[in-house]
């Protein structure tokens, strides 16, 4: 939950992926929105001023479709710290640029962006879990494949051997850590780069069920991935930084 936004009684639509810290969640549709709430806190302003506006747009004196409205600004309620309901709304990429159009200046259209941006890294996060969901069965007739009669710790192995590769923990841990309801998955809880890696994995997992029966070897040949995957995301973080610091340095001289 973004700092600023307290998660109460809230009565808003069912989530895939829960909010983050900036505000962005997916809902059930599979559909990027970010909260009204974190808008409003980023742009520096009242919550009341972007409901304001967000009003003209959906009014009847806008000259934006009621279909176009409906589906990118949709309408829920939270409860604030002093126990009161209010509105809030839940906006889709394209709700957020007919929103953002009214805020001007710099500082504004950087803050644009930086938005812009989080939709786009929000939609990739809904494709991997989509992703993760389509390979599950592949990955179940890939077992039963390779086994004259699969039993169910089979699944579980696989799975539970990826998790903690990717975790460190088991799922039952990992939910404990993140206060999730058992009967929550925690899949849509990942980071994105936690699902990418779990992607990755899941997908090679599927091809050694039939190159390589033993459970041990498939372990070590994933985690001699992961273990690749995660140096190669660290040296491209580090010339990223320092591809920034030097372009810093070439503005100042």
């Amino acid at each position: 939950m973004p700092p600023g936004i307290v998660r109460g009684k809230e009565k808003s639509m069912k989530e895939l992926i829960p909010m983050n810290e900036f505000g962005m969640m997916a809902d059930k549709d599979s559909v990027a929105r970010v909260d009204s709430r974190m808008i409003a806190e980023t742009f520096g302003k009242q919550h009341k001023d972007v409901l304001r506006a967000i009003k003209a747009i959906t009014g009847e004196e806008s000259g934006f479709s009621p279909d176009f409205t409906e589906r990118n600004f949709a309408l829920s309620r939270y409860t604030d710290s002093t126990g009161r309901s209010l509105p809030c709304y839940q906006i889709t990429r394209d709700g957020f640029v007919a929103l953002a159009m009214g805020f001007t200046g710099r500082r504004a259209d950087e803050f644009k962006e930086a938005y812009i941006n989080r939709f786009n890294e929000m939609e990739e996060h809904i494709r991997m879990l989509q992703s993760l969901r389509d390979q599950n069965p592949l990955l179940t007739e890939a077992i039963k494949a390779t086994r004259e009669n699969p039993k169910p710790y089979d699944y579980s192995n696989e799975a539970d051997m990826i998790n903690r590769i990717v975790l460190g923990m088991s799922a039952k841990q990992y939910r404990e850590k993140h206060s999730i309801p058992k009967s929550e998955p925690i899949r849509p809880h990942l980071t994105a780069e936690e699902a990418t890696l779990m992607e990755h994995l899941q997908m090679i997992d599927i091809g050694l069920q039939y190159s390589e029966p033993e459970y041990q070897k498939r372990k070590q040949t994933l985690e001699w991935y992961a273990m690749n995957w995660r140096a190669e995301k660290t040296v491209l973080a580090i010339t990223d930084a320092a591809a920034i610091t030097d372009a810093k340095e070439d503005t100042a001289a």
